[in-house]
Formats: C-alpha cells, sequence, structure tokens
C-alpha cells in the first residue's frame, strides 16, 4: 500500500509542476481583426479593455492610474515577459493609448495588441 501512494504522489507533484497555468484578464473582449496578426506564444501580462473602457488586470478592475504599479508587480514576479493588451474593438483608442504608455513608463518594452486572425 506505502509503494502505492508513493507513486500517487509523485505523479500529483509530476503534474503540478509541468502543468502550463493561463493567465486571463478576466473578462472577456471583441478584438479586432488582422489579416498581418501574428500568433504570439507567450504573453505572460495580459491586460483587458473592455467596451465600457474598463481595465483589467489579473482577474481584477484596475483604475488607470494604478494600472503601472500593478504592471511593476507582475513584471518583477517575471522580468521576461511580455504585456499584450486585450482591448475591445469598441474601446476608446485614447485609453488604449494610456494603457501602452503606462506600461512603458513600468519598464516593459514589449507591449503587443491582440488581434483576432482574419482569414
Amino acid at each position: 500500500m506505502t509503494p502505492m501512494l508513493d507513486i500517487v504522489f509523485i505523479m500529483l507533484i509530476f503534474f503540478v509542476v509541468t502543468a502550463s497555468f493561463l493567465k486571463e484578464t478576466g473578462v472577456d473582449v471583441s478584438r479586432p481583426q488582422a489579416s498581418t496578426a501574428v500568433l504570439k506564444e507567450h504573453g505572460n501580462i495580459l491586460v483587458g479593455i473592455t467596451a465600457s473602457d474598463e481595465v483589467w488586470i489579473d482577474r481584477r478592475r484596475v483604475d488607470i492610474r494604478a494600472v503601472r504599479a500593478n504592471i511593476e508587480r507582475l513584471n518583477a514576479e517575471n522580468p521576461e515577459g511580455a504585456i499584450v493588451i486585450q482591448a475591445d474593438r469598441a474601446a476608446k483608442t485614447g485609453l488604449l493609448v494610456q494603457v501602452i504608455d503606462q506600461a512603458r513608463m513600468a519598464g516593459v518594452a514589449d507591449v503587443s495588441i491582440a488581434a483576432m486572425l482574419h482569414d
């Protein structure tokens, strides 16, 4: 019985360690389509902008004044990470520019905007 428990615990540890955890913004957005969109494999920090101009980071609604601090915190956890902004097609462009500006002021140079691949 003991060897079987050992095997179960080892398998549990294996699955926990090898599982890839998907980070989400916490909201669904209707992304615009682009025929030149490129698939980005790893976007470590996801920022969502809804049609009602709300900014979401790490499943929490964030005020625009707190975007920089949240990105700095997440970037400190993973300095090699990039930022992917998932902006709704009805979101204001000015808010999108503010989020990009806050991300760059937080020290992240790799900022991308998510789009759906147009067929």
